[in-house]
């Protein structure tokens, strides 16, 4: 059947329906969500953070989001899987842009995240970001515990991030500890999967290294996961470069070992009773991508993320 219609993203009438765009044509929002900065009647908003200058190795994550929206376009017009249904049929989702900020006054960055994110919190809809570097968690964290006090950190990654902090640095492998010591998260029921570096620190937080994940099944990561949360209101944060390089190439510091994007995204399916407040995929970085494998995955994540928002409101009706 010929599409019936194009440019989804600016044209649609309403925020629930599927778009019916062809893959290669359109305007590029994520899943062809209408883009709108209008947040009556929305229960999700996907948004972007294109910052890249807390990067200790490799920079270009602030192309991520560009990324990630360009390869979800071959996510929408079927029903999703796996979650077996179409996620915007009943959850009403738009893509907000993204965050505007200065990039030559980078001390002003976290506040302004955080101030932006606030707006978009405070309508009462979820929120997905699209990153970025990890840094971006740190003022995102900011904002969820303000609204949910403070939070599960279940967090996808070849790095613990809880490196030195002073509280100021601009830095994308510290905001783990930052958020720890300021009480952001509950670091007795927080968790991080896939690790394969050592950091001087671990606040405490559970450990699931990469080797150990190789050695588990999805369901028992999954599991893990949830045994350790404690039902306790959680913030999902996924580094795309949990994944091995394998599957994910364009990141900016790749570490060898880690699991496939089959094992991972099998374990997230099974989180549905995870009570994830908020969310985020960073670390996309395509200028070191091939075939937007890296960006693929991405969004296929983001995808999963949303896909367990729509399960979960489903179930609490």
């Amino acid at each position: 059947m010929p599409s019936t219609s194009i440019d989804h993203a600016f044209s649609a009438t309403g925020l629930t329906s599927a778009a019916s765009d062809p893959t290669f044509a359109g305007a590029l929002s994520f899943m062809r969500r209408r883009f709108t900065k209008s947040l009556e009647g929305v229960d999700a908003v996907v948004w972007g953070i294109p910052f890249d200058a807390a990067t200790s190795n490799r920079p270009g994550t602030r192309f991520g989001p560009q990324a990630i929206r360009r390869a979800s376009a071959i996510f929408d017009n079927d029903p999703q899987y796996p979650f077996h249904r179409d996620l915007f049929a009943e959850m009403a989702v738009i893509d907000y842009g993204d965050c505007l900020l200065d990039y030559g006054n980078h001390q002003e960055t976290p506040g302004e995240i955080e101030r932006q994110a606030n707006t978009i919190l405070d309508s009462g809809a979820f929120l997905l970001t699209l990153g970025g570097d990890h840094f971006v968690t740190w003022p995102l964290l900011k904002a969820h515990a303000a609204k949910h006090g403070p939070l599960s950190l279940v967090q996808f990654d070849a790095h613990q991030d809880t490196w030195f902090d002073d509280g100021k640095r601009i830095d994308h492998g510290s905001f783990v500890a930052r958020a720890a010591r300021d009480g952001l998260i509950d670091v007795n029921r927080s968790i991080q999967i896939g690790i394969r570096t050592h950091a001087p620190e671990d606040y405490g937080i559970r450990l699931l290294y990469g080797h150990e994940v190789e050695d588990m099944s999805a369901a028992d990561i999954a599991s893990t996961i949830i045994s350790h949360t404690k039902s306790a209101p959680a913030y999902l944060t996924f580094d795309i470069d949990c994944l091995d390089p394998a599957y994910a190439p364009g990141t900016g510091t790749p570490v060898a070992g880690g699991p496939s994007s089959a094992k991972i995204l099998s374990a997230l399916q099974r989180l549905h009773q995870l009570d994830i407040r908020g969310a985020d995929i960073v670390e996309v970085s395509p200028a070191y991508d091939h075939a937007d494998i890296t960006a693929i995955a991405g969004a296929t994540v983001a995808m999963y993320m949303l896909g367990l928002h729509a399960e979960r409101r489903a179930s609490s009706r």
